[in-house]
């Protein structure tokens, strides 16, 4: 489904991107007669559009019918990382100080009007979910990498801010301490 999905938005995007950039300014000064190269771009447009709401409405049946769980996280972390200011049951020794990572990420045009899509049918928007998962996997590994350099054992008060950057990027940003453990 998922290919579907990414292929219907790949054609709606040439068709889009053909009718208005190619298509418009050939229309207004030419014949009102439409050619077979604009014929074509505007029915891709409208048939991608067509699969991507098809594939949507498919995923929310399949998604109301079974209830998904999100999976487990992939490999343990690199270091041990903690949302308080002490690690329990370990001393901390020495402040390293502070460390960060940072990403800004965006998904491209055809993954954004499936969300839109969705926004008008209803339902969890996973483009998005997975565009912010990974940023927050890439800053997280930035972040354990700046504290590594460190020669840090822990990360404590550990945490996570995000921001609109434009319409479909978003940046976000982990930050904590950095800490030698007894």
């Amino acid at each position: 489904m998922k290919i579907i999905r990414l292929f219907g938005s790949l054609i709606f995007v040439l068709g889009l991107f053909i009718a208005v950039f190619a298509g418009v300014p050939w229309y207004v000064y030419n014949e009102p007669l439409l050619p077979l190269w604009l014929e074509i771009a505007v029915y891709g447009f409208l048939g991608g559009i067509l699969l991507v709401l098809l594939t949507v409405a498919v995923e929310q049946r399949r998604a109301k019918a079974t209830t998904e769980e999100l999976p487990p996280s992939g490999a343990p972390p690199r270091m041990m990382l903690q949302n308080s200011v002490e690690v329990p049951g370990r001393q901390v020794t020495e402040n390293l100080g502070l460390v960060k990572g940072h990403t800004i990420f965006a998904i491209w045009l055809g993954r954004d009007i499936s969300a839109m899509v969705r926004l008008i049918l209803g339902g969890e928007l996973i483009e998005y979910t997975e565009m912010m998962g990974r940023a927050r996997e890439v800053a997280t590994a930035r972040m354990i990498a700046q504290a590594e350099e460190l020669g840090a054992d822990a990360i404590i008060n550990v945490r996570f801010v995000t921001t609109s950057v434009v319409a479909s990027a978003a940046e976000l940003l982990a930050y904590g301490t950095a800490v030698k453990l007894k």
